[in-house]
């Protein structure tokens, strides 16, 4: 048996504790790279003032490459967009606001401001032009879609590219679950309870979410019992149902936003869920009739697509938006 020294049992000591510093240095490595990679651009919440009216907005990412304006549907917020830019916060300049009465943006009493989509246009244009945005790809979900599009005709100029999640603009796109909300058109007072229970149940709260989906575990129901909660505050049923009424103004400026895609030909990237029950399942497609080179996916999800696509969405989204600078710049070399 041979004992060690206390020279050698000092050596060995060292030995070891440099073995487990190494060690250490090798795990931690990556781990303090991630968080610098994550915490590089960060998301920043953030308000402006826009007509008198506190807009709230989340804004991500530099500010020297490609802009994404993206704009939310019903009944949810900018917070929709949290997937986006948790993967795309890297390579794009990303900007998300809440419409006034969504959110965290100001909620005017419906009896001095008017809820209409015309005033939300102008609204956003005016945020855009506050925040110096010139140019940009314009991302569109559900409410989105009659938001962006009277952007888009107001001001062509600024727009770079057009990417449509779940949103209509053709008639036969409103599917059969309508019918309540065409007969609210008609005769309002007739017909105002019928549409709130329509609308802002918890019931078609959460088959927005899901729709039509099998694979229901797939959903965090937080989604919809948080915008539950929101729809239930105080003064949303009046605004929200002012807002409706106004959705038939989208019906009759369908032929004017297919005109301007048939003329402008916009790059355009359409994104649907495939167990969205909002709208019809043709709708997607009808797309290519306005924009024969428009790229068409429908995913395996619902409504709200990046509740359960967000990685296929992110990398859809990058590959679009990267090839539409490519075809921009070789347009303007050509």
């Amino acid at each position: 048996m041979h004992l060690l020294t206390l020279p050698r049992l000092i050596e060995c000591w060292r030995i070891s504790c440099g073995a487990l510093l190494i060690f250490a240095s090798f795990q931690l490595l990556p781990q303090t790279h991630e968080k610098e990679h994550l915490m590089k651009y960060p998301t920043f919440y953030r308000t402006i003032q826009i007509a008198g009216l506190s807009i709230f907005y989340r804004e991500a990412g530099p500010k020297d490459v490609p802009t994404l304006l993206l704009l939310h549907g019903l009944p949810s917020s900018s917070r929709m967009f949290e997937p986006l830019f948790a993967r795309l916060s890297d390579r794009y300049h990303l900007v998300a606001p809440d419409y006034p009465g969504f959110g965290h943006s100001d909620w005017p009493d419906p009896k001095k401001f008017a809820y209409t989509f015309d005033h939300y246009a102008e609204i956003m244009n005016h945020f855009t032009e506050a925040l110096g945005l010139s140019r940009y790809t314009l991302y569109m979900q559900d409410y989105g879609g009659p938001v962006g599009f009277r952007m888009a005709l107001a001001h062509p100029e600024r727009i770079e590219a057009l990417i449509v999640q779940d949103a209509v603009a053709h008639n036969e796109g409103l599917g059969a679950n309508w019918k309540t909300r065409r007969a609210f058109w008609a005769d309002r007072a007739a017909n105002e309870s019928a549409l709130r229970t329509n609308l802002l149940s918890l019931a078609t709260t959460r088959t927005r979410h899901i729709g039509n989906d099998p694979n229901v575990d797939r959903y965090d129901p937080d989604l919809w019992t948080d915008e539950f909660y929101f729809l239930n505050q105080p003064g949303q049923a009046d605004i929200q149902s002012d807002l409706f009424y106004d959705y038939r103004s989208n019906v009759e400026a369908y032929p004017k936003w297919q005109a301007w895609m048939r003329e402008k030909r916009p790059r355009l990237l359409v994104i649907w869920g495939k167990y969205d029950l909002s709208f019809d399942p043709g709708e997607p497609e009808r797309y290519r009739k306005d924009v024969p080179n428009a790229e068409v996916h429908v995913l395996d999800a619902g409504h709200f697509a990046l509740d359960t696509a967000a990685d296929e969405i992110a990398a859809l989204v990058q590959r679009f938006v990267d090839s539409s600078r490519g075809e921009l710049k070789a347009r303007r070399a050509g």
